[in-house]
């Protein structure tokens, strides 16, 4: 008789500051991917989640607001099925992720480097969210883990 339940796939979400892109990654996996994926995000420094990136993802009814920023050293020992950087400086910082069965990059541009009103800084954290949304959809709920 085969078992057709299978443990969620873990995966990992990097970034510098552990703040935005991460964060809102980190989010999206988990309220569309629900109990198939265990999901957690982390930085190369800890800092703290930016208020635009937990407005930006109350808009598409993801709260993020009770996670915290959390650095990769925390996750060396555990096994991920799957390791994500979505900033090009912890794609280099962290090269290789000893715990990782697959690596992957997504250049998303930083929302936190936007200047200028309150709304021009939250449109461009939109993109980044929506540029993750995509990704993840097309790249992680489409496809069998």
């Amino acid at each position: 008789m085969s078992n057709d339940t299978h443990p969620p796939t873990r995966v990992l979400f990097l970034c510098t500051h552990n703040s935005a892109r991460s964060q809102m990654a980190e989010g999206i996996l988990r309220a569309l991917g629900g109990d198939k994926f265990a999901v957690y995000s982390a930085g190369t420094i800890a800092t703290s989640v930016r208020p635009e990136a937990i407005a930006v993802m109350h808009e598409i009814e993801a709260d993020i607001s009770a996670q915290t920023s959390k650095t990769l050293e925390q996750f060396l020992p555990e096994s991920f099925d799957l390791v994500i950087t979505v900033c090009d400086n912890a794609n280099e910082t962290c090269p290789i992720f000893p715990g990782a069965r697959q690596r992957r990059h997504w250049s998303i541009d930083d929302p936190s480097q936007q200047d200028g009103t309150e709304e021009e800084r939250l449109a461009a954290f939109r993109h980044a969210r929506d540029d993750l949304r995509q990704r993840i959809e097309t790249e992680l709920l489409t496809r069998k883990p």
